[in-house]
């Protein structure tokens, strides 16, 4: 870990001990064996290759069956109104494993893009990115890797970025080294229908604004479903992210994340916990309602600003605060297991958490607010509501951290965030 962390949160000898039962798994499921597929030509991988470059607008690139073993990228350059269709997951599927230059399998630039019907497998980088796109729509896409070394794996699987109305609809994305599903700096996003399993984030909303995220089925991955704001990036802030009607099941799995010293903020995503539901970070005016977080050793909802991860927090037009955050009629249900305590923010909430040492939390708020906006967390500076049906039953903690690691304090006591809706 990294020692210039102001919140390094020491563990008993016991409770070291303890890690050895709190073990997290390393999922190698695979939706369907794409070693069973015909093995195309040469020509027809090539041919697919040209059509690519030869697009016109308002074009279709029909993909047939069989397994492609793809040697160069597949890039969409400025098109618009093109469909890139597949005949079906399990029958279409693009291989970058043998890619010898460029990062990502299929890169895709333009305006009211579709690719759908396909699988994407083994690409050294992101599987499948949309940049500065206006309508990029996937459907029914299936992106993983298949490598034993999942470190070693691409970053995200789906990856639009600085794009215009985003729709990620019935695809599957596992085994990311970073997030499954990742929607960043962007606006007017749907992500719903979805499964993700086997990544470090099953979906990750960074930056962006108006992302609705819905009906999915996020398990199996380190954290389930993410909405961050980070600092630095040309879009600052996003705002209202609702998050409703998914399953975030069993997101206990081991962080694989690779953690990057060179950069000044770190990997925010290797800090994560295993054991995480849905997690919260500098996130504003986002809705957490109606969905099922079953299961996630650690926590189920973590609502926290960016001062947790001990790096600057300070940037133009950025705030590191969580604010205007709705938690509201959720379904918990707590594992029989140890929460995290390979991560530091793992450690916090097993060791200094308000109802335990060892104890999974349904809710935590790390405590931090803006004093320019109030004094004293009992006003509720930052409206963190919350309003979730026996929430005398839930394990709900709040954190003070501000005096550092020798007078960490925890609370209980809900009763200050409990809104009106």
């Amino acid at each position: 870990m990294k020692t210039h962390y102001p919140y390094c949160f020491r563990l008993g000898f016991a409770l070291i001990l303890l890690i050895a039962f709190g073990c997290s798994g390393d999922s190698k499921e695979q939706l369907f064996d794409s070693s069973k597929l015909v093995k195309v030509s040469k020509e027809e991988v090539d041919n697919i290759v040209e059509a690519f470059i030869l697009a016109e607008d308002g074009g279709i690139i029909e993909i047939p069956e069989g397994f492609f073993d793809f040697r160069t990228q597949l890039i969409l350059d400025n098109k618009k109104n093109v469909t890139i269709l597949g005949q079906g997951m399990d029958k279409t599927v693009l291989s970058f494993r043998n890619l010898r230059a460029g990062g990502e399998g299929v890169k895709l630039v333009g305006e009211n893009i579709v690719i759908k019907n396909l699988s994407i497998e083994d690409a050294p980088g992101d599987g499948v990115k949309a940049q500065h796109t206006k309508g990029i729509t996937f459907q029914a896409i299936n992106v993983t890797w298949t490598n034993g070394d999942k470190s070693k794996n691409g970053t995200y699987a789906i990856y639009p970025v600085q794009c215009e109305g985003v729709v990620v609809d019935g695809c599957v994305a596992s085994h990311s080294r970073d997030a499954g599903i990742y929607v960043g700096q962007s606006t007017n996003i749907e992500v719903k229908n979805n499964l993700a399993f086997g990544n470090v984030a099953g979906i990750e909303i960074e930056n962006s604004d108006q992302a609705m995220v819905y009906d999915n089925e996020v398990r199996d991955n380190t954290g389930g479903i993410l909405v961050f704001n980070l600092p630095g990036l040309p879009k600052s802030d996003g705002f209202g992210t609702k998050i409703y009607r998914n399953k975030v099941f069993n997101n206990n799995h081991r962080n694989f994340a690779l953690e990057d010293e060179s950069l000044a903020n770190g990997n925010p995503v290797s800090m994560i916990p295993p054991g995480s539901g849905i997690i919260l970070m500098a996130a504003k005016e986002v809705e957490v309602f109606e969905n099922q977080i079953y299961h996630n050793k650690t926590v189920g909802v973590s609502i926290a600003s960016y001062q947790i991860t001990g790096f600057p927090a300070e940037a133009k037009n950025w705030s590191p605060y969580s604010r205007d955050i709705k938690v509201y009629n959720n379904d918990f249900k707590r594992p029989m297991a140890l929460p995290d305590l390979t991560k530091e923010l793992g450690q916090l909430i097993a060791v200094h958490n308000a109802h335990g040492k060892g104890k999974s939390q349904d809710i935590i708020y790390d405590g931090f607010y803006d004093n320019e906006v109030g004094v004293g967390i009992e006003g509720n500076p930052m409206n963190i509501c919350i309003s979730e049906p026996q929430m005398e039953k839930l394990h709900f903690t709040r954190f003070y951290l501000d005096e550092g690691i020798d007078n960490i304090r925890s609370y209980s006591d809900y009763l200050p965030f409990i809104c009106t809706l």
